[in-house]
């Protein structure tokens, strides 16, 4: 960034935008500036993790029969709480409780918007300091307002969504989200605890010679999905060498997307019939942010995964995602 240029926080950008739609209201920025807020509670236990009593099991199981890390269950806290205290969200569904959570007083169930979050994705990841992230989802909703909100808030096709981002917690703490006009970057200044616009405008490479998959589970993968990843691997001098990487941790994956280009996909196996990856809190936002972004997100070799329709809170789902010529590469492959 040219020091000569002035710096513009996360709330100086969402203000500024806001001026240039007349008619709205305001309360999407504000939510984005609240979120953004509990996201720097979170960095702060993330970057002590390793001297303060965070680190580890918390000694109980999630929704999903996982086990609970104690600093996944503090960025579950700080998330609801921070949404619960704001006055532009009417309810939370959080990945981490089985239901969701309807805010019943005055000022938040005249609010227009429920958030669905993924406080800590890759919590796997955490005792072994590797990258680390927060995934969240923004829908306007159907219920009317000054009435609580109910299930039927969240389960709302993907397409429909407002706002959708993430925040990485790595070798800088970063803030991207998406509406449906652009995405948009921050990056966390710590020296005066403020996210900066540092990626404006953010547009996924349209090719790149990067794929990530957990070939792990190569032998339980179907046929074509192995077809996939044989292609990737492809060692034919006549074809372009594909770099693999896999991280564990879907936030991660997506920002290296969304920066260098490439492809993720999770796809079904196993006791995983169904997938692996949430729809409403992983698959859903980042598929919305990286098709803002101009790439390309499918549930299978031809289903756009914004348009399928939720049944639960907590279903699983295959997901590819990425850069546009190398999902057209996949399509071929998987269709």
């Amino acid at each position: 960034m040219n020091n000569h240029q002035k710096v513009m926080t996360l709330d100086e950008f969402t203000i500024q935008d806001l001026k240039n739609y007349p008619a709205a209201t305001g309360q999407l920025s504000g939510l984005l500036r609240d979120i953004g807020r509990a996201a720097k509670r979170v960095n702060v236990e993330v970057n002590k993790a390793g001297i303060a009593d965070i680190l580890g099991e918390a000694g109980k199981t999630n929704v999903q029969g996982e086990s609970v890390k104690k600093l996944d269950e503090f960025a579950n806290d700080q998330f609801i709480n921070s949404l619960r205290s704001s006055i532009y969200c009417c309810g939370v569904a959080s990945e981490e409780n089985e239901e969701f959570i309807p805010f019943t007083d005055a000022h938040s169930m005249n609010s227009k918007y429920v958030v669905l979050i993924d406080p800590l994705d890759g919590s796997g990841n955490i005792d072994v300091n590797v990258s680390i992230g927060t995934i969240f989802s923004v829908y306007r909703r159907l219920t009317p307002n000054g009435s609580p909100c109910d299930v039927n808030d969240f389960l709302q096709p993907g397409r429909e969504q407002i706002a959708a981002g993430y925040i990485i917690y790595g070798s800088s703490t970063m803030l991207v989200y998406a509406t449906r006009r652009s995405v948009q970057g921050f990056t966390l200044d710590p020296s005066i605890g403020e996210f900066c616009l540092s990626h404006p405008d953010l547009k996924c490479p349209p090719d790149s010679d990067i794929f990530s998959v957990n070939v792990g589970y190569y032998h339980l993968y179907e046929e074509k999905v192995r077809h996939t990843i044989d292609h990737f691997m492809a060692k034919n001098e006549a074809e372009k060498i594909y770099r693999h990487r896999f991280v564990g941790c879907m936030v991660a994956e997506i920002h290296r997307t969304l920066i260098q280009g490439g492809v993720f996909f999770y796809p079904a196996f196993g006791k995983y019939k169904n997938g692996r990856l949430r729809l409403c809190y992983e698959c859903n936002p980042m598929s919305f942010l990286v098709e803002k972004a101009g790439g390309v997100a499918l549930m299978d070799g031809k289903t756009r995964l914004l348009d399928v329709q939720p049944e639960q809170l907590h279903q699983r789902i295959p997901v590819f995602i990425g850069s546009k010529l190398l999902m057209e590469q996949m399509q071929a492959i998987l269709s």
